[in-house]
Parts: structure tokens; sequence; C-alpha cells
């Protein structure tokens, strides 16, 4: 992270201020005795002599913010217009296949669907379901895997004000009725591949009230396994014959802002929760990433991420739905498939997030992986540790990372390249942009108050919560919850700066440089403090993931009986044990101080994860090091810093407080 500027911007720094200064003082030689001219060679100087950190980072970023602003506007500009037309994504849609119906919307393996299909497809889905008495404000369960007729459906459904809850089709038993139920979903659309997993739920009969729509596709038709499940219409089938439904020729100003989906968050506290998502959010989320990183429609789009998550089902589809960009789907991300895929179809952009740019470095090198045609990559969570080599090894001219969450209003993005950086907010406009970073105590998350009792803004360098303002008249900064109002309210922070004031709280930590770059640092609560400091985990999973060669590894605090704070601890997928932990302690000794050095590592066949790849600590947490329970190795940093097996004479010590510790 490189919150320090290296002395050749400095030279660069003091050869810009140079030309400045002498530019001014020959202006005003020429006209002194103009008032503005010495107005202005004093307000430089004065400047200079004031703040001239604010000066040198101003300089070094002019070119950035400017490129940044003409995107941004342009953004809102769209965004305004869309608004105050009351335009919804069904309309936008329907706009675009208008003016280009013959050209492939989306492409999945060796089907595809042009424009004028796919909305020919949304429209028999919409005069069917108002056939069978859905209005405006009802909820439809949507559960399938990736399919070209994914988003069709949803658009159908979105067209008589329905709203779609996307649910993970990964989910089982509990956990999936709750996602159902919490929608108040009047029906269920069902895709063959997972009728076992519904047929579980209704012979314990939760789902008896919620008519089910099984979708089968025709190439399964009569496969075993994909039987019409008793009780279900066959929603394929009835399509056939099925009418059209055209959208009204005129739209309401206010329909921009109705509920269009439930995408749920991916659970790795809890249940599952459902995000609310509006029109207008969607148009932003996806358009958003469209004009920052100047995507166009000529772009065939990759997007092998699953549709009923924001990153795959909004930003990456709504290059389609939005723009008339051809967008590539695959049912299941393949790490060994990617560049086949993306020469296969011409892309020339493709989405990744953090955990599939690693999955493509673990994969052997073949120069073969260079020979695409993308110009760009975008998405969130690639880690600055392995940032440099993904970029150098692929060949990847641009890297667009984004920052943002599926229900949050912080957000931000990095369009210049920058190394680690999740986004920036030009050094000018910290305190008008909604984005604020507060300092706070990094093992809690609580919040640090002045003597006020309002919030205190971080300095360049330091780590703090990062949070947004509410607006709710502005889609940038809107926050619209969860269908759990509750919920809702509980990521929200109040009397921030001043009264009445209100931020969504983010729950990450980041550290902001001088030059007004964002760089992740943290969750809040996975922080964990160990002999009187605070250890980050990013920090510990990164040295650690490079040395075991970028296997998946997980640090987290276990409690230790009769000792303050959280001792470390990690796990490392390693199924057949070729860890070497002799050279792991030696490394982790020569790049961590001591507090930060895990006290135990656990080898495991697996983490678990929830659907987007993301790592949940909570229950390894919760085993700890019971080696009583697990069957996993489990190993001990002994006293002279190696790891060795944890033998129960240890562990029984560690138990009683023995332990020396």
């Amino acid at each position: 992270m490189e919150i320090l500027l290296e002395l050749n911007l400095k030279q660069k720094l003091a050869t810009r201020l140079g030309t400045i200064l002498v530019a001014t003082v020959i202006f005003g030689g020429f006209c002194w005795d103009n008032a503005l001219a010495s107005l202005t060679l004093g307000a430089v100087v004065a400047l200079l002599l004031r703040n001239p950190t604010f000066v040198f980072a101003l300089v070094m970023t002019a070119s950035r913010d400017l490129k940044a602003f003409q995107r941004f506007v342009a953004l809102n500009i769209y965004l305004l217009k869309k608004d105050r037309g009351g335009f919804t994504v069904a309309r936008c849609f329907q706009e675009q296949a208008r003016r280009r119906p013959k050209k492939t919307c989306f492409v999945m393996d060796d089907r595809r669907l042009s424009f004028a299909e796919a909305l020919e497809f949304s429209q028999k889905i919409a005069r069917y379901f108002k056939d069978r008495g859905l209005e405006e404000g009802d909820c439809v369960a949507l559960l399938m895997e990736t399919r070209l007729e994914y988003p069709c459906i949803w658009l159908g459904l979105s067209q008589l004000g329905v709203i779609t809850a996307l649910i993970n089709s990964n989910l089982r038993g509990e956990s999936l009725l709750h996602s159902i139920k919490v929608a108040n979903a009047k029906a269920l659309i069902v895709g063959s591949e997972l009728l076992d997993v519904l047929k579980s739920l209704r012979e314990k009969e939760q789902l008896e009230d919620v008519p089910i729509y099984q979708y089968t596709d025709e190439e399964v038709r009569g496969v075993a396994g994909h039987d019409l499940l008793p009780g279900a219409v066959d929603l394929a089938s009835a399509l056939k014959t099925q009418k059209k439904l055209q959208l009204p020729s005129t739209a309401r100003p206010e329909e921009s802002r109705s509920k269009l989906l439930y995408v749920y968050t991916s659970g790795t506290t809890g249940l599952p929760k459902a995000a609310v998502i509006t029109n207008l959010r969607f148009i932003f989320m996806s358009a958003g990433s469209y004009y920052m990183l100047r995507i166009s429609s000529d772009d065939v789009v990759y997007d092998p991420l699953p549709l009923y998550h924001t990153a795959g089902g909004i930003v990456g589809v709504g290059n389609a739905i939005l723009n008339g960009s051809t967008v590539v789907l695959r049912k299941k991300f393949s790490a060994r498939n990617f560049w086949l895929d993306c020469n296969r179809h011409n892309c020339t952009v493709a989405q990744y997030i953090g955990e599939l740019c690693r999955y493509l470095l673990a994969t052997s090198y073949d120069p073969e992986q260079q020979k695409h045609n993308l110009r760009l990559m975008y998405g969130n969570g690639l880690r600055p540790q392995i940032w440099s080599r993904f970029v150098r090894q692929f060949g990847i001219p641009h890297i667009g990372e984004i920052y943002g969450a599926t229900e949050g209003n912080s957000n931000l993005i990095n369009i210049t390249n920058r190394v680690g950086a999740i986004g920036f907010v030009p050094v000018y406009g910290s305190r008008l942009y909604p984005v604020q970073v507060l300092r706070c105590d990094e093992y809690t998350g609580e919040l640090l108050k002045d003597s006020k009792g309002h919030c205190i803004r971080c300095l360049p360098g330091e780590a703090g919560l990062l949070v947004g303002k509410v607006d709710a008249r502005r889609a940038v900064s809107a926050f619209h919850g969860y269908a759990d109002k509750g919920a809702s309210e509980q990521k929200l922070l109040r009397n921030v700066f001043t009264s009445g004031d209100v931020f969504f709280n983010s729950g990450d930590m980041v550290v902001r440089d001088i030059l007004g770059y964002f760089y992740f640092k943290d969750r809040t609560g996975d922080t964990f403090r160990w002999r009187g400091e605070n250890v980050a985990t990013q920090e510990v999973e990164a040295i650690i993931t490079n040395c075991v060669g970028l296997e998946d590894c997980v640090v987290y605090g276990v409690q230790i009986p009769h000792v303050e704070g959280k001792a470390g601890m990690a796990a490392i997928v390693d199924p057949d044990r070729k860890v070497d932990m002799d050279y792991l302690s030696v490394v982790l000794r020569g790049s961590l101080p001591t507090y930060a050095r895990p006290l135990f590592i656990r080898l495991l066949d697996e983490i678990p994860r929830t659907a987007t790849f993301k790592l949940k600590k909570r229950e390894l947490a919760k085993e700890a090091y019971d080696i009583g329970r697990l069957s996993d190795p489990i190993y001990y940093l002994n006293r002279d810093g190696i790891y060795k097996p944890l033998s129960q004479e240890q562990y029984e010590s560690l138990r009683s407080g023995r332990a020396g510790l």
C-alpha cells in the first residue's frame, strides 16, 4: 500500500510548481499594476506556504480528477434523465431491443438469444403471470441456476411491478426456506435442475401454500431427475403458446423508484438478508461501471458469476439490458475454461471477483492465456499482493476495481490502474462526496467521538470505518435497506457530524492516502486483539497465501481460557498435506511481528464459503483448536518459533491456563 509517495513523484511536483510560479511571476512582471496578477501570485504563494501537501496532491491528481469529473457528470445526467422520465429497467431494455433487435443479447455455451428474442420471452412472462392474478407489489421467488432465460424472467415480472427475489441456488434447508418466506413470495419459479432441493422442503410441508412453476430446458425434458414436480406448473410448455404483453406507452414518474428485485446478502454471518434493489438503484449500479470505465455497446462482456448476486446479475447483465452490449454467461465459473471462453466468444471485457483472480493464477501457466482480446477486467476484491502479477501474467491492459455493497451507498471506483486501490475521491471533494472515513476502535469497531459527541474524520494514513451519507433524493447515495426494516436500521449511523444526518455503515476498515486513493484494510469484527495489539487479518492472510502457493487461507481470532484477547489461528486448504510447516514458520517469523503470528495452524480439505466465494470465518472460529472434535491436523507455535502438531498435553495446558501465555 503506497501511503507515502516516492522521491521521483516529489521531483515531478517540484517541476510542475516551479513552472507555475515562474509563469505567474513573469505574468505579474508584465502587468504588475494589474491587481488580478498580484492577487494570483499572492494566492499561489500563500497556498504553497500554508498547505504544501494539499497543493502537491492537487497537482499530481489533476488529470485523474478531470477524467473522473467528466465521466461522473455524464453518469449523473444519464441517471437524472432516467429518474425524471420514470424509466424502469424493463423500459430501458425495451428501448435497447427495438434499437438492435437482431444483435445477440445473451450467450451461453452454444445457445444465444437476440435482443428481440429476449424481449419477446420477457413479454410472454409478463402476460402469463398477469393472467394468474399477480399485480404490482407482489413478490415471486426465482430459484434456478444460470441460463439465458434467467434475466428475461425477472424482466417480465417487473413489467407488472412484481418484485423478484433472486434466491441463491446453493441454499438448502432452513436458509432456503427463510429466503423464500422473508420475501413473502406469492409464487416460486424453479429450474428443473434444483427439484431435489425443493422436494425436501415440500416433504416437510413447509411450502404447501406457495404455487410452484417449474422451468425445464428442452434438452433435458424427459430426462430422469427433471420430471414435473407433482402439483407444479410446466412453465416452459405454457409459454410456447402464450401471447405477449406490451408495456404502456407512457411511464409514471414514480416508477423509476419502485422495487425491482430482492438480492440476498451473502450470509457470512447468520441467515441471508434480502436487500431491496429499486429500478433506479439497478440503473445506477450497472450504469456506474459502464460510464466510469468507458464500456461501450460494442463490447462483448464475459460474466462467469452467479446471476442471483449483484456482481453477475446486475453489474454484469446490466451491460446488455441498459447499454446494448453482448453478455456471455457461464453456468459455473471455471478457471481452466476462463481464457478459452474469452477467446471463443471474442470477449473484450471480463468480470472478476477477487478469489477468482487467485484461482486463475493458481492454474499452470500457458502462453495461450495471453491470446485474448480483453482490454478491461473489472470487479471487486483483487488483492494488492497478486494485482501486479495477475496483470503481468495474463496481459490485462486495464483493471477497474470497484468497491460497493449490494445494499450500501459507499461507492468507489478505481479507473486509473492504481495497484491495490479500491477507488478514490478527489482531495478537494473529500467533504462533498458522500463517502467518509471515521475514526474508530479497530478491535471493537466502536466509533470515536469528539467533545461535542460527533464523529471524527480520519486523516490520510489513518485506518477508519468507511461510511456513506444517506440522501434519498440521489441515486448515488440512497439507501433502500432490506425487506426486514429492523435489519435496515441496524446498518445506519445517526447524528454523525450534525444533528439529524444519517450514514450507512459499510462495516469495512479502509485507509486513505494523501492523493485521495482508498485501500481496503479489514472488516470490522475480523480484526482481533492479542498481546495488547490489533491484528489485521487480511495482512496475515496475504503473507500465508503467497507462502503456500495461493491456496485458500483465512485468519481469525480464537479464545483461550484465562488469557486476555484472542490468539490468531489460520486455516489453510491443503487436502494433500503438502504445506511445509518449517518453511511457513520461517516466513512468518521474518514477515510478521510476534503478536501477529498465528498461534495455531489448521490444515483442512476445504473452507466453507458463500456462493460468491467469500470464506466463512465464524464457523471456523467456533470450532477453534479443539483436537477432541476436529479430525484435521492442528499445529501449535512452539517456543522455538516452529509449528508442530498440537499435542494432547499442550491442549490441556491451554484449556487450564497453564500454557504460560
